[in-house]
């Protein structure tokens, strides 16, 4: 795979997951948080039976893969999903846009940290941008809607924040995994994890829940968020960091507030002003800036190990 065909996977993995982000508010409205959680790894592991074989050319799993494959899951699917999905229920989409600028500087940290990727400049200044551009869509006086009544803000930004953090560490574990599994048994085995660990409270809420009351459309909807957060998103980021360095890949998930505003746009009838095409020409400068060949430093190869 070519590193346009890998920036393509990254870019349109996040566009999902900030497309099912936004539209996971009135999902969870309908449908109780860890229910929809057990629903999704459900449905995401119907979809792939298929990838759970093991290849003839793959070597056992190690402990340390396992224990990675775990951390994978657990960080990147579950809590990732239960921060955000609880999170942006309590506060704006102003905060939790403003507060979701700050994965690609997280990444880039974090493999920087724990992968010993050098950061060069040009990818800082992405990152610059990325932040800024987000930032300002987020603060523009037309960015979102009040907070609803009886939510509770500081505790939903804080939740945010913890989304954050785990959807970098999702970035950095992966490019660890794909170093020793295929994008594919990557996607399966962390779909299996998310259902084991949502399996006891999802039967507790399934328990006492009216599933007869549910509408098409929110079946219609659950259907999509269960195929792009299980299975969609996790292989096509999976298959481009295959490629990309962690601390360049983070750039791309500057997609995710950018994709969510813009389905708020589409889906909620926001107005789109001046500043928010101005943010979002400064946060695609970024990844136009990470994505331009740059020499030796594009060819820059990364440890996969986690230290």
């Amino acid at each position: 795979m070519g590193r346009l065909s890998a920036f393509a996977c990254l870019a349109l993995s996040m566009t999902l997951v900030g497309a099912y982000t936004a539209l996971s508010k009135p999902l969870s409205a309908a449908i109780p948080v860890f229910l929809l959680l057990w629903l999704r790894f459900a449905i995401g592991g119907l979809a792939m039976p298929h990838w759970l074989k093991k290849p003839a050319d793959e070597a056992p799993l190690a402990r340390r893969t396992h224990a990675l494959l775990f951390l994978e899951s657990f960080l990147g699917n579950f809590l990732f999903s239960i921060c955000m999905l609880f999170g942006v229920s309590m506060t704006s989409a102003l905060s939790a846009g403003v507060i979701m600028a700050a994965i690609p500087a997280t990444v880039a940290v974090l493999s920087w940290i724990f992968l010993r990727e050098r950061i060069g400049g040009r990818v800082w200044l992405a990152i610059a941008c990325a932040v800024c551009g987000v930032a300002l869509l987020a603060w523009s006086k037309q960015a979102g809607t009040p907070t609803a009544a009886g939510s509770h803000p500081l505790l939903g930004n804080i939740l945010v924040f913890c989304s954050v953090v785990c959807e970098a560490a999702y970035a950095v574990i992966g490019k660890a995994l794909t170093g020793k599994l295929s994008p594919r048994r990557i996607t399966s085995l962390m779909n299996l994890w998310g259902f084991a660990l949502s399996t006891p409270l999802g039967l507790y809420a399934a328990w006492h829940f009216e599933f007869a009351a549910l509408a098409p459309a929110s079946w219609l909807l659950l259907l999509f968020y269960a195929l792009a957060a299980s299975v969609w998103t996790v292989w096509l980021w999976m298959t481009g960091l295959k490629r990309i360095p962690a601390n360049l890949a983070g750039v791309f998930t500057v997609m995710l507030p950018i994709s969510a505003s813009t389905v708020a746009v589409l889906v909620l009838h926001e107005s789109l002003s001046a500043t928010r095409l101005l943010a979002l020409a400064i946060a695609s400068l970024g990844v136009v800036l990470a994505t331009l060949p740059n020499g030796r430093a594009a060819a820059q190869t990364s440890t996969t190990n986690i230290h």
